[in-house]
């Protein structure tokens, strides 16, 4: 008896895994104003890639007077094939960052994230279509950037941020990204990248309230070869649905500009 409703169970979720991978391929769209794919609306990321990208147990917080507040939850990594392929003396750098993360860290000091962790951090970012620009706006930091949907531009200088030239390929928004500095991390495990970062993103809208979100990384001064993450993307489906303020430097001010107080 408990075969057979093992054999049922399994049967079941298989059926209900294929029925959604059909209609995650035969979804169409909505279509904005120029027929192009509608991403307009507030989305955010589920899960712990940006405590860690790769596979990671639970572990706890620097201080032990937090309790289970700085505590990490276990989860499966959002890295293709599991592992990054950093360089040898890059991955010295990455453990490193690790073991200090907790003064390191640029989301510690309120910096602007980067890409592709604007997308994926614990916060809700909204997209603004148009037909020569896209419009990313995040809650983190107050964040933002703009997508150029026209002649590919070259960046004029680096930038937390990157330089963003976007194509749509059929269903999926293309962004070209390039011209970062080498501040940014990827997560708070200490991953990292160079000045000579490349970031190609993805976003494919799959059903009314999922975009399949996809990123190819390149730098190779730290890795030894292309890599490549993924996550759905969650609609904000309320009706007063709108992006917060986050505006974390007033918070941080003391933690780095406190020693510079005149002592009286």
């Amino acid at each position: 008896m408990r075969n057979k409703f093992s054999r049922v169970l399994c049967a079941s979720i298989l059926l209900t895994a294929s029925l959604s991978a059909q209609q995650r391929a035969t979804y169409r769209a909505p279509r904005a104003p120029d027929g192009h794919p509608d991403l307009n609306g507030i989305w955010q990321a589920l899960g712990t890639a940006n405590w860690d990208l790769q596979d990671h147990p639970s572990y706890g917080g620097p201080y032990f007077q937090m309790g289970s507040l700085g505590a990490v939850p276990a989860e499966r990594g959002v890295v293709e094939g599991g592992e990054i392929p950093y360089k040898p003396e890059a991955l010295a750098k990455k453990k490193e960052n690790f073991a200090n993360r907790w003064k390191l860290d640029p989301e510690v000091k309120c910096y602007m994230p980067g890409i592709p962790r604007a997308a994926y951090m614990p916060f809700p970012f909204q997209i603004v279509q148009s037909a020569n620009v896209i419009l990313m706006a995040y809650e983190y930091a107050s964040t933002n950037r703009v997508i150029n949907m026209g002649k590919p531009q070259e960046a004029a200088v680096d930038t937390w941020m990157g330089t963003a030239n976007g194509r749509w390929e059929g269903e999926t928004l293309v962004v070209d990204n390039t011209g970062f500095n080498d501040l940014s991390w990827f997560d708070r495990a200490g991953d990292f990248h160079s000045d000579a970062l490349h970031v190609v993103e993805r976003y494919t809208r799959t059903s009314p309230d999922h975009i399949t979100y996809e990123a190819t990384i390149e730098d190779p001064q730290v890795f030894t070869r292309p890599w490549k993450i993924s996550m759905p993307l969650y609609r904000r489906v309320e009706k007063d649905a709108q992006l917060g303020e986050f505006k974390c430097v007033e918070y941080t001010e003391e933690m780095l500009y406190g020693d510079l107080r005149k002592k009286k």
